[in-house]
C-alpha cells in the first residue's frame, strides 16, 4: 500500500452541497466532489465552485480512486495513489487518464485505453515541439534528437472527470492533441491546449506490474449490459462491454454501428454467406499464462498486388480486464496471438524490414487485406469492406504487423502457437483445429455445394497435370499465400 508523505492534506466544505473535499496534494488545483458532481477551484484555503461536471460513464475499468499501486522510476521502485480521473473523447474512441499522486509530492498520469495502460511524468526538458498541424499519422518527427512516429494527431474534449486534478481542461471544448510513439517502445503525449504545451513521456505497463491495490471487485461487481431491437429484424441485441463501437444482431448477422451510442439513429448492413468460427464467440480459455475470452470474429480476405489469387484468415478478438484485447488469427501460416503495439516499429524506405525493441523483423508478405464478414463486439467500427495495406514481418523474435488505411498506421507484434495449443485452451477437439486447413466455413446447404466445386477443381487439375507431365522444362515457380499475424486495431488511439 502507498504511504502519504509527511505534507499535510487540506479539506474544506463543498460550496455546493457542504461534503468535504479533500486535496492531497499542493499541486492539485481543482476536484470534484463526488456528492453532488460540482467542480471546484482551489484558491488558498478557499474552494470556489465552478459549475456541475458532466456524469463519468461506465468504462468497465478495473481502476478506481485511491487505488495503490508500485511503479520504476529511474531505477527505484516509488509508491502510488490514484486520486483523479479524466475522461476524453475524440474521433477515434474514448479513453481515461488518471492522475497518480507519488510518494515524492510529483504527479503522473496513468493512461488507460481499451485495456491497455500508459504511465506517463511531465518531461520539461522537452521544448522544442512542431506546431500541431504539422504532424499526420504515419509520418516521423524528430524531439530532442530522438525518432519518434505519429501515432495520432487531432482534436480532443474533456467529457467527465473525477476526485482531485492538477489541471481541468474546459468540458466539451475541443484542443488539438498528439501521440507520439519510438521503436523502443517509448511515447509523447502532447497537449496542445496550454501554451506551452504540455508534454508527458513514457512507457507502456501492465496492472500485475504495478502491483495495484484497492481495485474494484470484480467479483462483486454487476455488469449490466446494454439491449435494444435489431433494427433490421427487431430481435434483441444485448451489448455487453462498455466500449464496443459495433456488433452484429445474433438473429440476422446484421452489422450495427453503435459509433454514436444507443440515442443515435443505428445503422444496420445485412450480411450473406455466413461463416462458422470454429471457436464460438463467448469461449473462454488461457493462452500464455491470460484468461482470455472470445467477444469478436471477423473473416478477412487478402491480394498481393499483381496477383489474382484470393486467400482467406480468420481473427478472433479476444478480451481480458486487465490485459484488453488481442487477436488470435488462423491462416494457413497456422495460429498466433497478437497485440496492438505501444511503440512504433521503424520501417525501412523500401518496406523490406522494420526494428522493433531492437529486434529487427524481415518482410514476408505484403498484400491488400479486406474485411468480408463479423460476427459478435467490436471496440472500433468495424464493418464489411473496409480495406488497408498490410505487411507482414517475422524474425527469430516472433511476427509483426503494419496495416494502414487512409487516416490511420497500427502496428500488432505477438507469436506463432500450435494448433494442439489453441484446441486444449478452447477444450476443442484437436481434430477440428488441424483439419481446418481453410479459414471459410460456410453454413447450412452451402457447405455440399463447396464439397462439389473442389471435387470438380480437383480434376481438372488431375487432367492438367497429366497433359503436362510428358512435356520437358516447366517454371518451378510455387506460391506460398500469405496470411495475416496481426488484428486490426483502430479505436481509441490515444496512448
Amino acid at each position: 500500500m502507498a504511504t502519504s508523505p509527511t505534507q499535510r492534506s487540506y479539506r474544506a466544505p463543498c460550496p455546493g452541497c457542504g461534503a468535504p473535499v479533500e486535496f492531497r496534494s499542493a499541486q492539485s488545483t481543482h476536484a470534484v466532489c463526488g456528492y453532488c458532481q460540482s467542480t471546484v477551484v482551489r484558491s488558498g484555503e478557499v474552494l470556489a465552485r465552478l459549475g456541475k461536471m458532466a456524469e463519468l460513464f461506465d468504462d468497465h475499468s478495473p481502476l478506481q480512486l485511491m487505488a495503490s499501486g508500485r511503479i520504476v522510476l529511474d531505477g527505484q521502485e516509488q509508491p502510488f495513489t490514484l486520486i483523479g480521473r479524466l475522461q476524453y473523447k475524440n474521433e477515434a474512441g474514448t479513453w481515461a487518464e488518471w492522475v497518480a499522486y507519488l510518494n515524492d509530492d510529483s504527479m503522473a498520469t496513468l493512461g488507460e485505453d481499451n485495456g491497455a495502460y500508459v504511465f506517463t511524468r511531465p518531461d520539461p526538458t522537452i521544448r522544442a515541439l512542431p506546431d500541431a498541424g504539422r504532424l499526420r499519422a504515419g509520418t516521423t518527427t524528430a524531439i530532442n534528437g530522438k525518432t519518434f512516429s505519429v501515432a495520432y494527431a487531432g482534436q480532443g474534449s474533456l467529457i467527465a472527470a473525477q476526485g482531485e486534478l492538477p489541471r481541468l481542461p474546459p468540458l466539451g471544448q475541443p484542443f488539438a492533441m498528439a501521440e507520439l510513439r519510438s521503436s523502443d517502445g517509448e511515447v509523447l503525449s502532447i497537449d496542445y491546449g496550454v501554451q506551452p504545451p504540455r508534454v508527458e513521456r513514457g512507457r507502456s505497463v501492465l496492472l500485475d506490474d504495478l502491483k495495484l491495490q484497492g481495485l474494484k471487485d470484480a467479483s462483486a461487481k454487476e455488469e449490466k449490459g446494454r439491449q435494444f431491437d435489431c433494427p433490421q429484424c427487431g430481435a434483441p441485441v444485448q451489448v455487453q462491454l462498455e466500449t464496443t463501437k459495433s456488433c452484429t444482431c445474433p438473429s440476422c448477422k446484421s452489422v450495427i454501428d453503435l459509433s454514436h451510442g444507443l440515442g443515435g439513429e443505428l445503422r444496420a448492413a445485412v450480411q450473406d454467406e455466413p461463416v462458422r468460427p470454429t471457436i464460438a464467440l463467448g469461449a473462454k480459455g488461457q493462452l500464455q499464462g491470460v484468461d482470455w475470452q472470445v467477444v469478436g470474429f471477423q473473416h478477412r480476405m487478402g491480394q498481393e498486388p499483381g496477383d489474382d489469387e484470393h486467400f482467406g484468415w480468420n481473427e478472433y478478438l479476444l478480451y481480458n480486464q486487465k490485459r484488453g484485447f488481442a487477436f488470435l488469427v488462423d491462416s494457413e501460416e497456422g495460429w498466433s496471438l497478437v497485440r496492438p503495439t505501444t511503440g512504433a516499429p521503424q520501417m525501412t524506405a523500401n518496406g523490406r524490414s522494420a526494428t522493433y525493441l531492437g529486434s529487427k523483423y524481415e518482410l514476408k508478405y505484403s498484400y491488400h487485406a479486406e474485411t468480408t464478414y463479423v460476427l459478435g463486439e467490436f471496440y472500433w467500427q468495424v464493418e464489411r469492406g473496409q480495406k488497408t495495406f498490410n505487411r507482414d514481418f517475422a524474425s527469430s523474435k516472433g511476427l509483426l504487423s503494419m496495416e494502414q488505411s487512409p487516416s490511420e498506421v497500427t502496428w500488432s507484434s505477438g507469436d506463432r502457437l500450435a494448433a494442439a495449443t489453441v484446441a486444449q485452451a478452447f477444450g476443442i477437439a484437436p481434430s477440428r483445429i488441424a483439419d481446418d486447413v481453410g479459414p471459410f466455413v460456410p453454413a447450412g446447404g452451402d457447405r455440399i455445394k463447396t464439397i462439389l466445386i473442389v471435387v470438380v477443381i480437383v480434376i481438372i487439375l488431375l487432367v492438367i497435370l497429366s497433359d503436362c507431365s510428358g512435356s520437358s522444362g516447366g517454371s518451378g515457380y510455387t506460391r506460398s499465400t500469405g496470411g495475416s499475424w496481426g488484428g486490426y486495431s483502430s479505436g481509441g488511439g490515444h496512448k
